[in-house]
């Protein structure tokens, strides 16, 4: 067993044991207790807020690999959904007090208010290495202001923990019910505006689907309903879309695909409507194509993703978040890749050859992250406007 010893001079109050035995002690703050998760980096310079609040972290722990987080406080219109949704946060220096004037909050009291776990004071390109060199490993994370842990139990937790393979987390973060969704891209000064002269309907399907998302799709002139993740294909189909999106989520996407898969193969069979993929919608959509998924080895989790369009030669700068990759060696005959990561070479784009029906591992509407690929919610808009 290895220790890294905490930045502080005082008794550490957090501690994480990874799942071989490894332990890194911090200042503990947020919510206490301890919890058990698979363990990822994000390499994002902004947006921790956007991070955990996005589903698609859901069983996971972040470590923050850019110091400064906590800096620009909290508020609630930067929530990627109603709570956090990431397990805990990692990160090098204790949260500062927020200077931003858009803040209402504190890191530190949002944390502890949503029972979440944030450890500081860790040598975080350590854990980074770490995590690049073994997978992302299973950890348990505790918090107590007293700094008292049973480390061997800690340990033991982090190897019963299950893991993400197999793991269908797409229903606990989807929404119980369906509803409509008009909120457009934030704009100065004005904030989120209402989208009053929609063009086309789209139905989403929510695997676990970001706010900006759905504000993306409405600031592409759609009317947007928003649908469980166990929708049927004729529950889909009873809205009269012009076109269907497919969102992101977190967990295994062979595990989601038990049911996402047989309703997206009836939707591709029986009707020609576009359709729209991000991140675990991607992947939803090249396993009803008849590829299949990889789980990786640490995954994508950052803000600065060089991602090249095959067709166009054009390379884009991505926001990614994902665990598992789509096969490209497993493509059939009629899927073209269309983008392909700069990183590592896997598949990050796929379409069909003679309809529109196209999906991005990536996530086009950033949040945090860069624009670059906000032209994928125009392509889509106009396949509808296209189809007639």
């Amino acid at each position: 067993m290895s220790a890294a010893t905490a930045s502080h001079t005082g008794k550490p109050t957090a501690c994480l044991a990874l799942a071989d035995g490894t332990i890194f002690y911090g200042q503990g703050f947020g919510a206490t207790g301890t919890t058990t998760a698979e363990l990822c980096f994000n390499t994002a310079m902004t947006g921790y807020q956007e991070i955990m609040t996005d589903p698609s972290y859901a069983g996971q722990v972040v470590t923050f690999t850019f110091p400064h987080i906590g800096n620009v406080g909290v508020n609630a219109e930067d929530d990627e959904t109603s709570a956090p949704v990431a397990a805990g946060m990692v990160v090098k220096w204790d949260p500062t007090e927020p200077s931003n004037w858009r803040s209402t909050g504190h890191l530190v009291t949002w944390l502890s208010q949503q029972g979440r776990i944030g450890m500081g004071g860790v040598d975080t390109r350590r854990l980074t290495r770490a995590i690049r060199h073994q997978g992302a490993p299973h950890v348990a994370i505790a918090h107590d202001p007293e700094g008292n842990f049973d480390i061997e139990a800690l340990i033991a937790q982090a190897r019963a923990f299950s893991g993400l393979e197999g793991l269908d987390l797409a229903k606990d973060v989807t929404c119980d019910k369906s509803y409509r969704w008009d909120e457009m891209r934030w704009a100065w000064p004005d904030g989120y505006p209402k989208q009053t002269s929609p063009r086309h309907k789209v139905v989403a399907l929510d695997y676990g689907a970001k706010r900006n998302i759905l504000r993306c799709l409405a600031s592409a002139g759609c009317d947007v309903t928003v649908l469980p993740a166990t929708a049927t294909a004729q529950e889909v189909l009873s809205h009269a879309p012009d076109g269907i999106f497919l969102s992101n989520g977190p967990g295994d996407p062979a595990a989601t695909g038990q049911y996402a898969v047989p309703m997206i193969k009836e939707i591709l069979d029986t009707t020609d409507l576009p359709i729209f993929g991000i991140c675990l919608g991607h992947q939803m959509l090249a396993l009803a194509l008849g590829a299949r998924t990889i789980k990786m080895n640490h995954g994508h989790h950052g803000a600065n993703h060089p991602v090249k369009d095959n067709e166009t030669g054009k390379v884009e700068i991505t926001s990614m978040n994902h665990g598992f990759a789509v096969d490209a060696a497993s493509l059939p005959d009629g899927v073209i890749e269309t983008h392909v990561s700069l990183f590592d070479g896997s598949n990050c784009g796929i379409r069909m050859d003679d309809r529109a029906v196209f999906s991005v591992q990536y996530h086009p509407e950033a949040s945090p992250g860069p624009m670059d690929s906000y032209y994928l919610f125009e392509r889509f808009s106009d396949a509808m406007a296209a189809r007639g």
